[in-house]
């Protein structure tokens, strides 16, 4: 029996595990890096290991430390989680040869599935040694991980070799194996799974099929259980296929077999030999912790015949801080609060207070609603995101709540092309029409005591917010009877919560403000200085880091006073795990280059100039 388990990863899965841990009565080990010193998985965790470093390739990645750091903590089992060494055979080994239960499959498991080349293989198929215009378009794919790390489509020939360098470069840096290979892409096609759980006794369950089409740079945003609208027959089939992949390789443990569905097809894409970041699906359909089977399987304990029966339908977001509007670009800053409603199922690696960094992956958190119908769960979940308290950096919430809105996924019509075709809808600014005005309302609460009255009208008062990249202004008056403002009634005020009557009808606006931070209801606001500040500006055709990150390369050939065309790639940048290209933003000549690769830069640093032609 399994008496103290060691989380080899981070954030959100690792508390995870760890809750499953306590239910069991199984003390837990966590690990961390500098950066993740006071996180949440660390502060949970009844003892804690530090890694010393940030970088994934010093902390996360380095399974010799976290062996050393399990024995070291007594522990007498380790649990992978997902992405990092959770498909990494050699990690796996080095666990079993000391001494330590491994929560996972067999290496020998690992090393034919882990690798989507091998896999590709036992499968029948074969990846593109040699791509011609014809292939066209075509994915390269990291050969180990997930999370869609280390993934570009090419559309053009002579963007292959760039998208190969890419592609090893992201790979490496996020698992450690900087192998890809290239295989046709399928487009506008769906994206659905099964969940598999096998024990040592030769059982296998094929726990329904999960869709998971909607997809930014080939990570899932939005997954639900079962997959809708599958063609009679398909999903019966996909349990077979995945069936069968798990027992070509002996599988053990939890996994996942994923297939790209076309005109009623299935094509095969991989299998995950490991737990999903989607798992609480399956889990809430089929009322297990898979997790807990993971344990009792490793321990050496059978599955029954037959799964549990499948009971209703389940949708699963993931919050992201970033911004959808802006390249997916990831934020930082402090999580200042994060709630959401009763009746929904929330696993995050964060609580309130906490910073929000470069170094690893921008999720904050899933959230996962349960329902008898897919329209009852779809429902829930967007209730749930609308009323969550969200404040901190800007995040995916309004993307998330207008995508289960839209017609093409209430009538489970969405496809991996979903993105592609609306994301400018998805993400056009349509902020709440008086969220600024309760902002300013709330902010001048009080001041009309300053002073004494006079029998003449006071000036009406100005304050100016950003929200969603547009900038409003509003105004209002101060009264002997209290605050005013044209076309509204304000029926309260105070600074944390403003009551406003428009044509009849009351509205409440919770606002609550972080220096320059203002959040009224589910709207983030930022609030502008009366003045603004007359510095100096940048000169045209400067490039400022969007974010903050690492500077990872700089194109080759692009030297100080090279000839540029607008859209050209110029350096990549690397934060929270993905790499951001930067362009040249006009056509000209490179008049200045501050980056260079390992360099550290802060949001705004200027990284070059491209002085116009």
């Amino acid at each position: 029996m399994i008496s103290t388990l060691l989380v080899a990863n981070r954030g959100e899965i690792a508390c995870r595990v760890f809750r499953t841990c306590r239910e069991l009565g199984i003390r837990t080990v966590a690990v961390h890096s500098d950066a993740d010193d006071n996180a949440l998985h660390a502060r949970v965790a009844d003892a804690t290991v530090r890694l010393p470093g940030a970088a994934p390739a010093d902390t996360y990645l380095r399974g010799d430390l976290i062996v050393k750091a399990a024995v070291a903590a007594g522990a007498d089992a380790v649990h992978p989680g997902y992405g990092f060494l959770s498909e990494n055979a050699g990690f796996a080994r080095a666990v079993l040869d000391a001494g330590l239960v491994w929560i996972g499959p067999p290496p020998e498991a690992i090393e034919a599935m882990a690798s989507k080349t091998r896999a590709k293989e036992l499968m029948d198929l074969e990846p593109l040694y040699e791509v011609a215009e014809a292939d066209l378009p075509v994915l390269v794919k990291a050969a180990a991980g997930g999370g869609g790390r280390g993934m570009r489509i090419v559309r053009r020939l002579e963007d292959l070799d760039s998208a190969l360098e890419a592609a090893r470069a992201e790979a490496a840096s996020a698992f450690g194996d900087g192998e890809v290979f290239v295989e046709p892409y399928v487009e506008n096609g769906r994206h659905v799974e099964v969940q598999v759980l096998a024990d040592t006794h030769g059982t296998v369950w094929a726990l329904g099929t999960r869709d998971c089409s909607l997809q930014r740079r080939h990570q899932k945003v939005i997954e639900e259980a079962p997959a809708p609208a599958l063609p009679d027959g398909l999903a019966e089939e996909l349990h077979a296929l995945a069936v069968r992949a798990a027992r070509a390789v002996d599988y053990v443990g939890a996994g996942t077999v994923e297939f790209l569905v076309a005109d009623g097809k299935p094509h095969f894409l991989e299998m995950n030999t490991r737990l999903q970041v989607e798992h609480p699906v399956t889990e809430a359909v089929f009322g297990i912790d898979l997790v807990a089977h993971q344990i009792r399987v490793a321990e050496g304990h059978p599955l029954e015949s037959d799964p549990p029966r499948a009971r209703g339908h389940a949708v699963e977001a993931r919050l992201y801080a970033e911004d959808p509007a802006n390249d997916w670009t990831p934020q930082t800053g402090t999580l200042h609060r994060l709630t959401v409603p009763e009746g929904v199922r929330l696993d995050t690696g964060h609580e309130d207070g906490d910073s929000i960094g470069v170094h690893y992956d921008p999720m904050l958190a899933k959230v996962v609603a349960h329902a008898p119908t897919r329209a009852e769960a779809v429902r829930k979940l967007v209730g749930a995101l609308e009323r969550a308290t969200l404040h901190g950096p800007v995040t995916n919430r309004d993307l998330l709540v207008r995508s289960l809105r839209h017609p093409e996924f209430t009538t489970a019509r969405m496809d991996t092309g979903f993105y592609g075709r609306h994301l400018p809808e998805l993400t056009a600014p349509a902020p709440e029409p008086h969220a600024p005005l309760a902002a300013a309302l709330a902010d001048a609460h009080g001041r009309s005591r300053f002073g004494g009255w006079r029998n003449v009208p006071s000036q009406p008062q100005a304050k100016r917010y950003t929200t969603a990249g547009e900038e409003h202004e509003v105004h209002y008056r101060h009264t002997r009877a209290g605050l005013e403002a044209d076309g509204v009634r304000v029926v309260h005020a105070d600074a944390h919560l403003v009551v406003l009557e428009v044509d009849g009808v009351q509205r409440r606006f919770e606002v609550a403000r972080y220096g320059d931070e203002v959040h009224v209801n589910a709207t983030r606001l930022t609030a502008l200085p009366r003045f603004p500040d007359p510095v100096a500006q940048l000169a045209p055709g400067s490039l400022v880091a969007p974010m903050p990150g690492t500077v990872v390369r700089v194109a080759e050939g692009v030297e100080l006073g090279s000839a540029v065309q607008a859209g050209q790639p110029l350096l990549w940048l690397e934060a929270m795990k993905m790499e951001h290209k930067i362009t040249a933003p006009t056509t000209g000549t490179l008049s200045a280059l501050n980056a260079v690769p390992g360099q550290q830069v802060t949001v705004g640093s200027l990284l070059a100039v491209v002085r116009p032609t």
